[in-house]
């Protein structure tokens, strides 16, 4: 017959007395983001940005402008918290801001020359760290890894739209 296989899905389930640490996804990715926001980190340094400011950069750079709700939404930060960090990029002419076309009530955020500078020298510094991170896997496997995380936030979304 063969060696049973355990299921991981079950030893990461931290409602049984099996509960391996090592086998929960949400700890394994909490690591993994934590362990590259601080090697992220060091090297922003160097162009004295912050991780917070990385991110609004790159989400602007793929597409501005952007609410700031949208910003938000997209760097998994608090809308508060993000409007404070538009305001201080704001003031350090990394980007603009003015009342949207369509809803004045919403503020849409631009890239300033500034910002695109920085975002140029932060993509420099960051991209051979994502190079090393994704060393050794195949296209197929960074995929199936994306189509799994995505799978994963699907799933996270069901669970939030049904509270």
């Amino acid at each position: 017959m063969g060696i049973k296989q355990s299921d991981n899905r079950k030893l990461g389930d931290p409602g049984t007395a099996d509960f391996q640490l090592d086998k929960y996804p949400f700890y394994l990715l909490n690591r993994a983001v934590s362990r590259y926001n601080r090697l992220i980190e060091t090297r922003l340094r160097a162009i004295a940005i912050d991780v917070p400011t990385w991110r609004v950069l790159m989400i602007l750079g793929e597409m501005a402008p952007r609410s700031i709700g949208n910003i938000a939404e997209s760097a998994v930060i608090n809308l508060s918290t993000m409007m404070r960090i538009i305001e201080r990029m704001r003031n350090a002419g990394l980007v603009a801001t003015a009342p949207n076309p369509d809803d004045a009530r919403v503020t849409d955020v631009f890239l300033a020359p500034a910002g695109e500078e920085k975002l140029a020298s932060a993509r420099t510094i960051t991209a051979p760290v994502y190079a090393r991170l994704i060393h050794g896997f195949s296209p197929r496997d960074f995929d199936r890894l994306v189509a799994l995380l995505d799978k994963l936030q699907g799933n996270l979304d069901m669970i939030s739209g049904a509270e």
